[in-house]
């Protein structure tokens, strides 16, 4: 059929715009940083970046929200950078858990702050609709390093910010 002549060509750009994350270095996204911080000290925080990613035992979606924070040690990177530093990694087969500790290293390598913290919240297409079939049930990780990690009231902090005033 006409409707379907394409449809192969079509699967494999989808496959490839899909699992692109393979492909891209998580430095680059973090490449650009600013001196401009009218010495600021406390922590940035990006909450609510949306995502994408596909779990590698199942091939099935999980989306959800990351939530990013940083305590920035005379530079700050551009807000978007973290977005986009988040999709990297979502778009790589990959697990949740291993998800969220990449994005935390990759915070802590590469601009070296006082402290990172990551909270991701997903749901699992493979609990929602095939297995256990739950659907709203969400998966949350953590992953706290450097001040975030050292001071427990760091902790709450960011998560009092993240649970906070939601839109």
């Amino acid at each position: 059929r006409n409707g379907v002549l394409a449809t192969p060509r079509r699967v494999v750009g989808a496959v490839e715009e899909r699992y692109r994350g393979h492909g891209e270095c998580p430095a680059e996204a973090l490449d650009r940083q600013f001196s401009e911080t009218g010495k600021y000290d406390d922590f940035v925080l990006v909450k609510d970046i949306t995502f994408n990613s596909a779990c590698e035992h199942h091939m099935m979606p999980f989306t959800g929200k990351a939530h990013v924070a940083y305590m920035p040690i005379d530079k700050v990177v551009g807000l978007s950078k973290l977005a986009r530093l988040v999709d990297v990694y979502a778009r790589r087969l990959q697990t949740q858990e291993h998800m969220n500790a990449q994005v935390a290293t990759a915070i802590d390598e590469i601009l070296k702050p006082r402290g990172v913290a990551v909270m991701i919240e997903a749901e699992h297409t493979c609990m929602s609709l095939r297995g256990v079939e739950k659907p709203g049930a969400l998966t949350v990780t953590t992953q706290f390093r450097g001040a975030f990690r050292d001071y427990p009231n760091e902790q709450l902090r960011f998560i009092s910010m993240v649970r906070g005033s939601q839109r």
